[in-house]
């Protein structure tokens, strides 16, 4: 693929490297060299990385992004899981009630040891896949206040992100506009959140639909961060997403790079 010439400075929010990466032989997706090559043609300057799904207790698939992050223009985020029921239903709920913490589990001291390992700049949360934290790891993110990516979609919409997360003071950004895959109805609610929560952010990875990316840009400028969901989806096309939208330039260049770094240190300039 040709390499885009669009005059921005940009930084990906959103993007998933894969920890056994390096025990592989190939090209394939997820790979550093790949979405390295990828993330140079969509001239993409940094990205924020994360483990992809695994089972049990995410600590090595952590370290082993962090290990490929070095040398790369990539910044690392820490998977983190839980014990509880993300649904929301009465018998998630109840079942919640009666759930504790497993081995695998993240525990509160692993949210202050990731938060002082410098290799990490914050952490990624996605209930559908991994449970939710239970209450002490979520005041340990608060103690620490360093940013959450949290996956935003129908298992686990806007509505449950507000009663579990929101609730607490840390930046919290919301993937896909919490509407993952292509909800319009839980779009609107997500950037109707902005109103209501200082320290509420929303990336763009996958969001694919003109008219909230638009209003969202329009209404809440400072508060979107755009994010590619590389390497499910190619950056280069993420980016033409965003370039084809009647907003504002200056818009456009606070999603590419100013809002990211003011919510992420080592994403600014």
């Amino acid at each position: 693929m040709l390499e885009l010439e669009h005059g921005f400075r940009v930084v990906d929010t959103h993007v998933r490297l894969e920890p056994d990466a390096d025990q592989r032989s190939g090209d394939g997706p997820g790979t550093p060299e790949r979405l390295e090559r990828e993330m140079h043609q969509a001239g993409i300057v940094r990205s924020l990385v994360y483990p992809g799904e695994r089972d049990g207790s995410y600590l090595k698939a952590n370290n082993a992004i962090a290990r490929m992050s070095v040398g790369r223009p990539f910044v690392a985020l820490a998977r983190i899981n839980g014990p509880r029921d993300p649904t929301g239903g009465t018998g998630a709920r109840l079942r919640n009630l009666a759930t504790s913490r497993a081995p695998e589990h993240t525990a509160p001291e692993d949210i202050e040891q990731f938060a002082y390992d410098d290799r990490f700049v914050g952490f990624k949360v996605h209930p559908p896949a991994d449970g939710l934290p239970d209450e002490a790891v979520i005041d340990a993110l608060e103690a620490v206040g360093l940013p959450v990516l949290v996956h935003g979609g129908q298992v686990f919409g806007p509505d449950s992100i507000e009663r579990t997360l929101l609730t607490a003071d840390f930046p919290t950004i919301i993937a896909h506009f919490g509407g993952y895959p292509l909800d319009r109805d839980r779009m609107a609610r997500t950037i109707a959140l902005l109103d209501d929560h200082d320290d509420l952010y929303l990336d763009t990875s996958f969001v694919r639909l003109r008219e909230p990316l638009e209003r969202a840009l329009r209404e809440h400028p400072d508060r979107v961060l755009f994010g590619s969901g590389a390497p499910s989806a190619h950056p280069s096309v993420a980016i033409m997403e965003i370039l084809t939208l009647d907003v504002p330039e200056d818009a456009m260049r606070k999603a590419f790079s100013n809002n990211p770094g003011r919510v992420i240190d080592a994403l600014a300039p």
